[in-house]
């Protein structure tokens, strides 16, 4: 006769040895991954909604972050979000990605 504990011992080292599969990213949509080569033209145009939305269709970001003049931005890198930097009279400086 098999004793309680010796048996809840023996499935215990059992159970140590399953394993489970792990799990696999989702897989990433295409395109969306950002080409601020692609948007250097727009450089010396005024930051406006329509330039945004033209920098975003021409670098194939997902998201647009817009950079206004003495503002702290996070260092989160986002492969999928083009950053438009522009200065107090609205002129765009800088498109990166990122």
């Amino acid at each position: 006769m098999i004793r309680l504990p010796a048996l809840a011992a023996a499935l215990l080292g059992l159970a140590a040895c399953a394993t489970t599969a792990p799990e696999e990213p989702p897989a990433r949509e295409a395109g969306g991954l950002c080409n601020a080569d692609a948007a250097r033209s727009f450089i010396g145009q005024r930051a406006t909604q329509d330039v945004g939305q033209r920098i975003v269709a021409a670098t194939g970001a997902r998201s647009l972050r817009w950079g206004p003049p003495n503002s702290a931005m996070t260092m989160d890198y986002r492969e999928d979000r083009v950053n438009v930097i522009y200065d107090a009279g609205m002129v765009i400086e800088q498109v990166t990605c990122g």
